[in-house]
């Protein structure tokens, strides 16, 4: 079983936005859901490789900075072209304020 890894503090993120997390040599995205939901994915964009972190969060969306292509962020599913490979998603929660990612 993977092994629940520390992110970030809960307030290192404001609702509605996105934060780049570098660990193991990748790159994740990190996501503040409204309602104060996390969620973490691939830190790059399916289409080009680009750090979505820089991109526009929107409700449930994350606009890759780029081109414009859009990704529900919670189960990585490509919602507007030129995007159309799905984001590998990885479950997250918040425990004493600080922001747990399972990978593996």
């Amino acid at each position: 079983m993977a092994e629940w890894i520390d992110a970030c503090s809960t307030d290192e993120i404001d609702e509605e936005d996105v934060m780049r997390w570098d660990h193991g040599g990748r790159t994740y995205a990190i996501y503040h859901a409204p309602g104060g939901a996390f969620y973490c994915t691939d830190g790059l964009c399916t289409h080009e490789n680009v750090h979505l972190a820089g991109g526009l969060v929107m409700d449930h969306v994350i606009e890759c900075p780029k081109h414009n292509g859009r990704f529900d962020y919670r189960t990585g599913e490509p919602l507007r072209a030129p995007v159309c490979v799905a984001l590998r998603t990885y479950p997250a929660k918040v425990e004493g304020g600080r922001v747990l990612v399972q990978l593996g």
